[in-house]
């Protein structure tokens, strides 16, 4: 039974984070289409305003989230000898936790 509450999770967490992704991305090119910053500047402090700046860091934990489940099924499903499975997982979390504090530092230094 805990297996299907995981797979059931695992799917929850592809879909909301879809979604949240295509509604930030329709929103940021909305914003682009109808005022196109003309400078640095301006953009730095678009994305520096405290509303998107939190939005564009959910975006990317989702994506990160998103990443994460898709390609642990396919290290699951495709690699079959533990001790491979294993070490693919534990590159995946590492990659995935670096690129996840960059984005933190990228978003950081907007602010600074």
């Amino acid at each position: 039974m805990r297996r299907a509450v995981s797979g059931l999770r695992a799917w929850l967490v592809q879909r909301v984070s879809a979604v949240y992704m295509l509604l930030f991305l329709v929103f940021v090119l909305a914003y682009f289409l109808l005022d196109l910053p003309r400078s640095y500047l301006a953009w730095h402090t678009w994305i520096a305003h405290p509303v998107v700046s939190s939005a564009a860091f959910v975006f990317f934990a989702a994506l990160l989230a998103h990443m994460w489940v898709g390609l642990r099924d396919v290290i699951l499903d495709y690699v079959k000898p533990l001790a491979v499975r294993v070490g693919a997982l534990a590159l995946l979390a590492l990659g995935l936790i670096g690129l996840g504090a960059w984005v933190i530092r990228i978003l950081w230094r907007a602010h600074g």
